[in-house]
């Protein structure tokens, strides 16, 4: 390929924020297409995609020019000159609404700045983080004074929309030529640059002849650009597109940047071209133009080792984690100093295993030149502790013995047999990852300590893209099309979360998507919205906003803010405009404090202890042999457990049958896509139940696979399978590892293993089965230290829902770290024999709180059979509703109620709460005031009616509370200062009185029990008093459905009914590549697992996804003692089916049942009905390196992130699935 001189100086992509159309490695690839031997990158206001784009032009063989384009105040400015003042801000600006309320102004001038080497490069960053930092968020807005702060190294290019380019369009050549002087006072000679631009659009022409004219006259030089948007021609659509959406408007000529589709990135023939057409007849004044481009281009050369520290490391300064005893000695010495102290911390003997291991890992950890990043994050990990935050390490890094002792880890890697290889290898020069779990309820203050530590020059938070996925893409391309916001709205819902480059697979797999008949008119459907699914394709991926990283800290020396750009979070922490992949080819120390939200509800829990009982417990110091603690685990009533509580985690403890801490690290290694997938979990329970020996390709590997029977399970049985058999050390076994990971990579490694085995002294049969094994495991498997790090806080859950049930729960209810909605859990509570006690103005609080309760309400609660014996009595304390859970209610409000307690009325409340009214209400309709006026939860409970003073209900607080707000607004008030005194319906308020009682009812009625459940639902997403299922009991019955709690009694292979409210439903990636179902419902008994496979889909699939209350037909699966779950074969709305049994009994219900799947507005919401689906799906199928295949529309984010649509008889609850910004650690 002939090389192409020419060079793009002015490029934008995806990167620019809703302004390019195109990846950067896709323009990069493009120029290099072109064999250019450079490409800019120039986004608008960050440099957000400068890192991908650097590799990318590393591996395409283009230099990378690095850039920014930022938009100017065009307010005077005192530090400019005079006249640059008055050409800037004669004329009045447009200001037009923008995201949030905020208004910006589309007419801002704008200036594009490259780097010229290292000193640019950090200028770059300082400009970027200063212009950020400074102005409003969001609306980046830099200025000549900002930009003289940080030009060293810096070239400024003035194009048509520059401070210079407006005035002469403007045709004031006056202020152009002032402002060029103010910029050329900056930017010294070789240093700024006229940018010519055209796009052939009307005026474009005369606009840039105009300019090069000047800029000649001014002897200033001139580079042509193509303003790039997109890679090609075709890309314009989409640009529009976004510029629509940037601008939330429709789309329309006047909301558009484009005239002509010319942004393109071009090559050199078509930009020498664009040069003749600009200067006209004169080729050499062409000629000319191109050559002062090129040679602006050869002077911006930026090292991306030296200058941007891609394959570089740095850490804070030693003086900065060290004490200033330990100043004196190398990181390498106080590193050893810390691990000899830390034996006798924990209290481990010096032994000649241990020495031997500690030495080998020092001596690795002093090779790579990381002595200071462990000491980095000891010192983290210390300071986080000392906040008495509670924290631990997960992944590989607890298989270190030295994080062990530091106290990063508090698992024990020796007692344990995990390998240091897996986590840190010597022939692995990359920094080592190790993450931390806090408390998800105090990550922020964790933050705040860390940044006040090290200080805002060594530390920002990692940023991430928010790119386009199919939802977002189907609502801004709806509204830049001008579609109605609701349709939009329902189309967008009814797709599942995946790629917006998927839409169309979609639109002609999916049956719930075919019965919309949303797509092409080949496919089906009625090919109304053909253009809208086109251009939501082309979005994806494209970056829509920053975002704060979830967990990811950076910490560096004191030359962080030189190497990366900071803007501000919307939470105001300094927020890099790298994502963690950029941030870790930087060479900047990552650190992920993960907010756990276990690790709250632990401390939670611990709290309610120590308050209700008066017992300290320390957790992190309980026995890991407890007996009852595996009993419960054993009886699969896992809910709310760490990393243990799903369907599948539930069928496989109860056939697994954990009894020591060991087998919960194997459990947690076997329920992991690889280990299920491949098959791995089967053999394995064979052999621990006794119904085969296990089996080991060769006696010297029973060292390795003792603990699992004979299987595979973990990354760390492979390296010393191949370490053993070949003689290699671990840490090249773990190379091996890595390479079984690439199915490309299997005959290499094939070639090398089986001769290295033989030459060992092994058989050849003994080598190939060997090699089978270990190709059959491929990247299956788990990191053994990995597991050990969950396990711990698994156990320490189970630990104290076995022996504190209320007071774990209450924590779980409180931080809601796990993946079902709340109101599963309060049945969970009723289950273990733990009132609920309903919400009350003078007993909740912020959270779910632990009570004890005294048995005088006459209901005898058996003691369950599953429940272990040794497991104290949990009736002896209820769980009290937490004001938070209120619809609408503001913490302020929270803590008003709180700090008012006690109160002796609603009067008294409504005057010191100081709560709005539609609160008060929902306060008054979940039952707040109950207890106050002697009706509630407990009578309902008890089966007793209502204990109401004079009869005084929930309509009569309602009524009393319109009288109260009337009485605010009118500004009446009687009596001295502090005294309220009302008359209304024959009651005298008075704040000396006691707690006021109606005088007479209202006579209206008292909420029926729906209607009490309804407002619950509404008010609390939860069903507080009674089951919803309990509604339907006597159609149940009727009908034959089997309780969750009857389960275990039915027979293998029966076919029967459940119905229940659903929690849960999951589409995992599975080995064959077809979607699967799994849906979780609950009637108060328990719950019910079912499974959707890909052939009964289709008349079912809506009803699935998109209703709350279920009945769902299927073949019963047993599993194990314990295991149990459905093979779904149908499911129906359980209040459709209700109607038909209300309307004409059980011959309806079956005619209904009989009929073909319908989809109604429920199901589908807003979608048109139809029967035209088929059931058997066929479309591309992800195969992954290992041959693991994935089906394209596999969930594997956190369960529960649905669309939330109400049934059409109970109210549905505010939450119908639990969906978390926090990690659960799942």
């Amino acid at each position: 390929m002939s090389g192409d001189p020419f060079v793009h100086l002015h490029v934008a992509s995806g990167y620019s924020m809703q302004y390019g159309a195109n990846h950067p490695a896709d323009l990069v690839a493009r120029a290099a297409e072109h064999g250019m031997p450079a490409l800019a990158l120039t986004d608008r206001d960050g440099l957000y995609g400068a890192v991908k784009f650097a590799l990318a032009c590393r591996a395409a063989g283009v230099r990378p020019i690095f850039g920014v384009d930022l938009a100017m105040a065009p307010a005077v400015d005192s530090a400019l000159p005079r006249p640059l003042g008055r050409a800037l801000g004669e004329r009045p600006v447009r200001r037009v609404p923008a995201r949030g309320g905020a208004s910006v102004d589309p007419r801002l001038p704008r200036v594009t700045f490259l780097a010229r080497d290292g000193e640019g490069w950090r200028s770059l960053c300082r400009l970027t983080s200063a212009t950020h930092l400074r102005g409003t968020r969001g609306e980046p807005v830099s200025s000549l004074a900002l930009a003289a702060e940080h030009a060293p190294g810096l070239v400024a290019l003035l194009g048509p929309d520059s401070p210079v380019g407006r005035a002469l369009a403007e045709g004031r050549a006056d202020a152009a030529a002032a402002a060029l002087d103010a910029w050329r006072a900056v930017f010294g000679p070789g240093r700024l640059a006229v940018e010519l631009v055209h796009h052939r659009g009307r005026g474009d022409r005369a606009r840039a002849a105009a300019l090069l004219r000047f800029a000649t006259e001014q002897q200033v030089p001139v580079v042509l650009s193509n303003a790039v948007r997109y890679v090609d021609a075709l890309d314009a659509p989409t640009a529009d597109v976004l510029d629509a959406s940037r601008r939330l408007v429709a789309l329309d000529l006047r909301h558009v940047d484009r005239r002509t589709a010319e942004g393109y990135l071009k090559s050199g023939k078509e930009m020498a071209q664009v040069a003749e057409d600009l200067v006209g007849p004169d080729r050499d004044a062409a000629l000319r133009l191109l050559e002062g481009t090129a040679r602006l281009a050869e002077q911006c050369v930026v090292d991306v080792t030296a200058d941007l520290g891609i394959g570089t490391v740095r850490y804070p300064e030693l003086e900065v984690v060290t004490t200033p005893a330990e100043r004196e000695l190398s990181p390498s010495q106080v590193l050893r100093a810390r691990c000899e102290a830390g034996l006798g911390r924990r209290g481990m003997a010096l032994t000649e295993r241990v020495r031997v291991r500690l030495d080998e890992e020092l001596t690795v950890i002093d090779s790579l030149g990381y002595p200071s990043y462990f000491l980095t994050v000891a010192d983290v990990v210390e300071l986080i502790k000392g906040l008495r935050v509670r924290a631990a390490a997960r992944g590989s890094g607890a298989g270190s013995l030295v994080t062990y002792l530091l106290g990063i880890s508090d698992v024990d890697p020796i007692r344990y047999g995990l390998l240091m290889e897996r986590f840190l290898s010597p022939l692995r020069h990359q920094l080592p990852d190790i993450d931390i779990d806090v408390e998800s309820a105090r990550r922020m203050e964790v933050y705040d300590a860390v940044l006040e530590r090290f200080g805002a020059h060594r530390v920002s938070c990692i940023s991430m893209m928010d790119t386009y996925r199919v939802r977002h893409a189907i609502r801004d391309v709806g509204a830049a099309l001008g579609m109605p916001i609701a349709e939009v709205d329902a189309i967008a819902k009814a797709f599942p979360h995946i790629r917006a480059n998927q839409v169309h697979e979609a639109l002609r797999d999916l049956p719930e998507l075919q019965a919309s008949r949303y797509g092409s008119k080949r496919a089906g459907g009625n090919g109304d919205l053909d253009l809208m699914f086109d251009l939501v394709a082309r979005l994806d991926g494209l970056p829509r906003h920053i975002a704060l990283h979830p967990c990811g800290v950076l910490l560096s020396d004191a030359t962080l803010l030189d190497r990366t750009p900071v803007e501000s979070s919307f939470l105001g922490y300094p927020m890099s405009q790298f994502d963690k992949d950029d941030v870790e080819e930087l060479g900047l120390l990552k650190l992920d404090l993960l907010g756990i939200r276990m690790q709250s509800a632990i401390a939670h829990a611990l709290g309610e202890i120590e308050r209700v009982d008066g017992e300290t417990v320390d957790i992190d110091a309980i026995p890991r042999d407890d007996p009852t603690t595996f009993e419960l685990i054993r009886s699969t009533r896992t809910l709310g457990m760490f990393q243990i509580e799903s369907p599948g985690q539930r069928e496989l403890v109860g056939k697994f049958g954990p009894e020591t801490f060991e087998d919960i690290v194997i459990d947690i290694s076997l329920f992991r896509p690889g280990p299920v997938k491949s098959d791995m979990v089967t053999p394995f329970l064979m052999a621990r139940n006794g119904w085969r020996e296990p089996e080991y390709p060769h006696p010297d590997l029973e060292f390795a696979l003792e603990q699992t029977a004979g299987v595979v399970v973990f990354h760390e049985q492979v390296l010393q399978i191949v370490a053993r058999m070949t003689g290699v050390s671990l840490a090249e076994a773990d190379e091996v590892r890595r390479a079984l990971g690439e199915k490309d990579a299997h005959a290499e490694v094939r070639a090398w293993f089986v001769p290295q085995v033989l030459e060992a002294g092994y058989p050849v049969e003994v080598a190939e089965r060997v090699w089978q094994v270990l190709a059959a495991f491929g990247s299956f498997g788990f990191c053994k230290a990995h597991a050990a790090a969950f396990a711990l806080p698994t156990y320490q859950s189970a630990w104290l829902k076995a022996h504190h049930p209320a007071a774990f729960l209450a924590g779980v209810l409180t931080h809601d770290p796990g993946m079902y909605p709340k109101r599963l859990i309060l049945d969970d509570a009723r289950n273990f024999g733990i009132r609920v006690l309903g919400l009350d103005v003078n007993a909740s609080s912020d959270t779910y709180r632990v009570e004890g309760v005294e048995d005088d309400d006459g209901i005898v609660r058996p003691r369950p059979e599953w429940m272990p014996a040794s497991m104290p009595e949990p009736s002896r304390y209820g769980i009290r509703l937490a004001l938070a859970d209120v619809k609408g209610i503001s913490d302020d409000e929270v803590g008003r109620i709180v700090d008012g307690q006690p109160y002796r009325s609603l009067a008294d409340f409504w005057q010191r709460a100081s709560v709005s009214r539609p609160v008060v209400e929902r306060l008054v309709l979940a039952g707040g005031f109950d207890s106050l006026y002697g009706f509630g939860l407990r009578d309902r409970e008890a089966g007793r009616p209502s204990r109401r003073r004079h009869q005084v209900n929930r309509r009569d607080l309602l009524l009393q509370i319109g009288e109260l707000d009337r009485w605010t607004r009118s500004g009446a008030r009687a009596g001295s200062r502090g005294q309220l005194s009302l008359d209304f319906m024959g009651l005298e308020l008075a704040e000396e009185e006691t707690a006021p009682d109606w005088a007479d009812s209202s006579g209206l009625p008292e909420f029926t029990d729906a209607e009490l459940v309804r407002a619950e639902l509404e008010v609390l997403g939860l069903d507080a008093s009674r089951h919803v299922i309990d509604f339907y009991r006597r159609f149940l019955g009727e009908l034959g459905a089997v309780p969750a709690g009857e389960m275990l009694g039915c027979r293998s292979e029966a076919e029967v009914l459940v119905a229940g409210v659903k929690v849960a439903t999951q589409t995992p990636p599975i080995r064959s590549g077809r979607r699967v179902i799994f849906v979780t419902l609950d009637d108060g008994t328990g719950c019910t697992d079912s499974t959707f496979f890909e052939d009964v889909q289709g008349p079912y699939a809506a009803t699935v996804f998109h209703s709350w209350l279920l009945v769902i037909r299927g073949v019963v699966r047993r599993t194990g003692p314990r295991g149990i779950s459905l093979r779904a074969t149908g499911a129906w709305e359980l209040p459709a089916l209700h109607e038909a049994w209300e309307a004409g009994g059980l011959a309806a219900v079956a005619e209904h049942m009989a009929a073909p799947g319908e989809f109604t507005e429920q199901a589908i919401a807003g979608a048109a009905a139809s029967r035209n689906s088929r059931p058997v799906m066929v479309r591309p199928v992800l195969v992954h390196p290992t041959g693991f295949r994935m089906s394209p529309y596999a969930d594997i984010k956190p369960a529960g992130e649905d669309t939330k649509i109400a049934a059409r008889r109970a109210a549905a609850p505010r939450k119908l699935w639990h969906s978390s910004p926090g990690s659960s650690g799942h």
